[in-house]
């Protein structure tokens, strides 16, 4: 059954801290979860920052929050703090909730409860028609958020999304203790929690991940990804615009591998078409410029290798780790069967490398044990693969 206008109809954006106040006097008269959802602009904005938050909870209605004008939202995270929280796809929202002074002490992840469920298809769309029987519409999905005002449409669809979330919550806890694995979802949640209270952790050498550098070969050209990378993210962060938006990453991997030496050979190259792009040929000029005028020693080296080599590479730089990470996979993939589970929910692959690749020195169950739990594994995880990796350790290969 299409599911097409919220219960209550669809509220308006909460912009002024006098109604701010009365929500927060009605969630903290509520009963219940609390549903919560975020809605970002990412494509279009610089920053991963919320621009409008959805809520909802029994005797107090849905709502929906308009953060620009407000600031932070900490006078509602008090009125809430000792509910639970009900979010899909947790991680995704935590971040810029947390910039609002948002964050919750207990939570229920939808969309990772049904993974641990065993459920195929885990969106909010797929369950909330599977498990609940109404069908959602997600076209506003990828939308720009910070467009004001926001379309009725899109509100709607903004309400709609945590319209049945506490409904779905209760489904899939119930699916949950019926397997046996409700305890473990409650330790995957509390992760959740403890991992939305940490900041987000800055990525050296960000440049390093612009799509397609794996074309670039040697350290003078990928200098030339490099100062065009950061004198992008410049124009990008002050315009408050998406990287891509300003430039796409296609068009540096083009400039870097034939290096233009001015405006005209520039604007041949893919990606350099647009007019923004065309009003900022000096700019690329300038960057690539630098980087060819580089000393030597300034040039990009390779960062030290953070955990074991690409798995591509074990069988022929150490044959016998290649064969004890097959070994562990297969443990793994076992395993995440018997209990129908994704296997990179059962223990995440990096784990599984860096055991293979350097496991303990004295290998048995406990040591084995000590060291997932070290890279961050659950204690259901490590009950149910630690003996049997510790076993794949051991086991001579050929």
């Amino acid at each position: 059954m299409p599911l097409t206008a919220p219960r209550e109809g669809t509220p308006a954006p909460i912009e002024t801290p006098d109604q701010l106040a009365e929500v927060v006097a009605r969630f903290a008269a509520g009963s219940g979860p609390v549903a919560v959802d975020a809605e970002r602009a990412s494509g279009y904005r610089y920053t991963q920052r919320a621009y409008l938050v959805q809520l909802r909870r029994a005797g107090a209605g849905s709502v929906l929050i308009d953060p620009l004008p407000l600031g932070d939202l900490r006078v509602l995270d008090e009125a809430i703090a000792d509910a639970e929280w009900v979010l899909h796809a947790a991680s995704q929202d935590l971040p810029c909730l947390a910039d609002l002074g948002l964050r919750p002490r207990r939570l229920f992840d939808t969309e990772l409860a049904a993974r641990l469920a065993g459920f195929e298809r885990v969106g909010l769309a797929a369950l909330t028609e599977q498990l609940l029987g109404y069908t959602l519409e997600k076209h506003h999905s990828a939308a720009d958020w910070s467009t004001r005002p926001l379309p009725e449409s899109w509100l709607t669809y903004a309400a709609l999304d945590v319209e049945l979330l506490t409904d779905l919550r209760d489904k899939l806890a119930a699916e949950l203790a019926a397997q046996g694995k409700d305890e473990w979802a409650a330790e995957e949640f509390a992760a959740l929690v403890a991992s939305g209270a940490q900041p987000p952790r800055q990525r050296p050498d960000p440049w390093r991940r612009t799509s397609g550098i794996h074309r670039i070969r040697g350290a003078r050209a990928q200098a030339r990804v490099r100062a065009m990378w950061y004198a992008r993210d410049e124009i990008a962060s002050r315009r408050d615009s998406a990287p891509g938006r300003v430039l796409p990453d296609a068009a540096i991997i083009a400039a870097a591998e034939l290096d233009p030496k001015d405006e005209r050979t520039l604007l041949t190259l893919p990606g350099f078409g647009g007019r923004s792009v065309r009003r900022l040929a000096r700019t690329w000029i300038e960057a690539l410029t630098k980087a060819r005028e580089l000393p030597d020693d300034m040039l990009p080296v390779a960062p030290p290798l953070d955990g074991p080599p690409p798995p591509h590479r074990w069988a022929e730089r150490d044959p016998i780790a290649a064969a004890r990470l097959a070994r562990c996979r297969e443990v793994v993939t076992t395993a995440a069967a018997a209990h129908t589970l994704p296997p990179e929910n059962l223990i995440t692959p990096d784990s599984v490398r860096r055991l293979a690749w350097t496991p303990p020195e004295e290998i048995s169950p406990e040591t084995v044990s000590a060291t997932l739990r070290g890279y961050g594994a659950r204690a259901w995880q490590v009950s149910l693969i630690g003996d049997g990796l510790a076993v794949a350790l051991r086991e001579p290969s050929p």
